[in-house]
């Protein structure tokens, strides 16, 4: 594939700096670009590799040295790296045609137009699957689930029964949705099952990742907001509300009856105990242990966590520690030898 500077800028509207007729026939990283590559830098850390490119063109924001290339100049160069990048990369996944034969369809199930389904899936009695879904190989979907229009669920997921999925959902292998809540109670000899009789709720243009485990409710529904992104192996517990347009990165675990409003970043490996709520547009750095409710727009970190420029101060004065020990050592020395010599 070819496309000219301008024809890109016109996809991103951008605007252009140099040829607008330069040829342009892939896209690269900034260190492996060659001159017939196109670019992009928004982190100025990276602002030094740019001279030493070879990319023969570069998106960047208004406020970012070109270094002489020819330029896509836009507001938001990595969502325009995004799309560029997927128009020189169209998915090249072979989809399933039809239905095969291997898979085991319940005749009280219902099936949309289009929808395409792989060997060996199983789909339990009264569930629903909309127009154009395609499912992938060595999927269990359980009784009374409804899938919305256009979904696109890999291999070997499990989603049990009486879920519920939105439109244009993305699944990817290895999740669990609706999986038992973790819940028992005490007793003499050992611990006594609760049943977890609610269920899962997902609305639209969810991506799930990899592995993924989403417990149902003891009692109502775990739900997860429209928009929301979330990446490999992350853990949400029973009864978790997830709020629209989140973004919960890999190894992230949520504990039950906790609520994550819109907006909200749970970075890698953060941990949150339940019952609590994560505010609107917060920010929940990696690793961060969050133990009591975070205020709307703000950024925690550290374990506990707390607020992130608290985290750093402290964290910052731990390293100096060791230093400290021995001038404390020094001073207790000192003051023992004016003692004595009183």
């Amino acid at each position: 594939m070819e496309k000219t500077l301008a024809e890109l800028a016109s996809l991103v509207s951008g605007k252009i700096m140099g040829d607008p007729q330069m040829v342009i026939k892939g896209v690269a990283g900034i260190k492996e670009a060659t001159p017939a590559e196109i670019t992009f830098l928004s982190n100025p850390r990276y602002a030094k590799e740019l001279e030493k490119s070879q990319a023969g063109a570069i998106i960047v924001s208004p406020d970012f040295p070109t270094a002489g290339k020819a330029a896509i100049i836009c507001d938001n160069p990595y969502l325009a790296f995004a799309r560029i990048l997927a128009l020189f990369n169209p998915p090249e996944q072979v989809i399933p045609a039809g239905i095969n034969a291997t898979a085991v369809i319940s005749p009280q199930a219902k099936l949309g137009a289009n929808v395409a389904i792989g060997p060996a899936v199983v789909v339990e009695a009264g569930t629903s699957i909309g127009n154009n879904c395609v499912i992938y190989p060595g999927v269990y979907i359980g009784r009374e689930t409804n899938i919305g229009p256009d979904g696109l669920i890999y291999a070997n997921v499990s989603i049990r029964e009486k879920i519920s999925i939105g439109a244009r959902v993305i699944i990817h292998s290895g999740a669990v949705i609706g999986s038992d809540g973790f819940g028992f109670v005490p007793q003499s000899g050992g611990h006594f099952k609760i049943p977890q009789v609610g269920s899962v709720v997902i609305g639209d243009d969810v991506e799930i990742g990899a592995n993924v485990c989403v417990a149902r409710g003891t009692l109502g529904n775990t739900s997860i907001g429209s928009g929301t992104k979330i990446d490999n192996l992350v853990q949400i517990a029973h009864n978790v509300q997830v709020g629209t347009n989140c973004l919960i990165v890999a190894q992230a675990g949520i504990s039950g009856s906790t609520v994550i409003e819109e907006n909200v970043t749970i970075a890698g490996q953060a941990g949150i105990v339940g019952h609590i709520t994560i505010g609107k547009g917060s920010i929940v750095a990696a690793q961060a242990g969050v133990t009591k409710d975070v205020t709307p727009g703000e950024c925690v970190s550290g374990y506990p966590a707390q607020p992130h420029q608290l985290a750093r101060r402290q964290n910052a004065e731990l390293r100096r520690l060791p230093e400290l020990r021995v001038k404390v050592a020094e001073l207790e020395k000192k003051i023992k030898e004016l003692e004595n010599s009183k």
